[in-house]
């Protein structure tokens, strides 16, 4: 029987933590499906996880996230889920805050952020300066604050799938949140922890995360005013 709730699970080079995520959610959480988004990886990801007869998505070439994460919400949407979270493969996200979203997200809210900040605020890292930049350009351009809207655990509605799917001017950024605010999407948080990542090295480096936070606080604060919705 299929769940209501898909865990979509966007991969790029995690053969050393694939494992670990997948058959967590298969042994503790059997009430959610999940679908896993090999991104054209170069490593041994999507040898795993045929081997290990994973629910697998394998796209051919290298689509970076954004492309992934569509890709997943495509195949939520063509499956008929009333909901689907995007989760981390990297181990960093934990699945015990699913139901919590879940339950948030069943209130009425068309997208509910798992975030780090709602209860409590860790200062000091480039990472945490950079969110809290983009939290006050939120604030400033749609009068709602974010508390943490770097986080990539997101949950999003039936009606969220379909225009996420749909539309591939949307991806899984804060200026999308920021965007959807404005055009009066429902918008709530629920408190979670993330863990470090085990193994491997994320892609954003100091330099990387810089830009990226720079990149995205100009298109909050300007590109955004010009963005057409379908």
């Amino acid at each position: 029987m299929r769940s209501e709730l898909l865990i979509i699970i966007p991969a790029y080079n995690e053969e050393e933590n694939i494992e670990n995520v997948v058959n967590y959610i298969i042994q503790k959480y059997t009430q959610y499906d999940y679908i896993v988004v090999n991104d054209g990886s170069k490593d041994r990801t999507a040898e795993i996880c045929k081997e290990k007869g994973y629910e697998l998505l394998n796209l051919p070439v290298n689509l970076g996230l954004a492309g992934a994460f569509q890709a997943g919400l495509k195949y939520a949407y063509e499956k008929g889920y009333t909901y689907a979270i995007q989760f981390d493969a990297d181990g960093q996200h934990r699945p015990e805050f699913i139901e919590p979203m879940l339950k948030r997200i069943k209130e009425g809210y068309d997208i509910v952020i798992g975030s780090r900040f709602v209860e409590e605020r860790k200062k000091g890292s480039m990472r945490m300066i950079g969110s809290r930049m983009l939290t006050i350009a939120i604030k400033m351009t749609t009068g709602i604050r974010v508390a943490d809207p770097t986080s990539g655990m997101r949950m999003f509605s039936k009606s969220m799938i379909e225009e996420f799917a749909q539309n591939m001017n949307y991806g899984p950024e804060p200026d999308t949140i920021s965007y959807l605010l404005k055009n009066g999407t429902k918008i709530s948080e629920v408190q979670v922890k993330m863990e470090e990542r085990l193994y491997g090295e994320s892609y954003l480096n100091l330099l990387s995360s810089a830009r990226y936070m720079l990149n995205m606080l100009i298109s909050i604060l300007f590109v955004q005013n010009f963005r057409k919705r379908f």
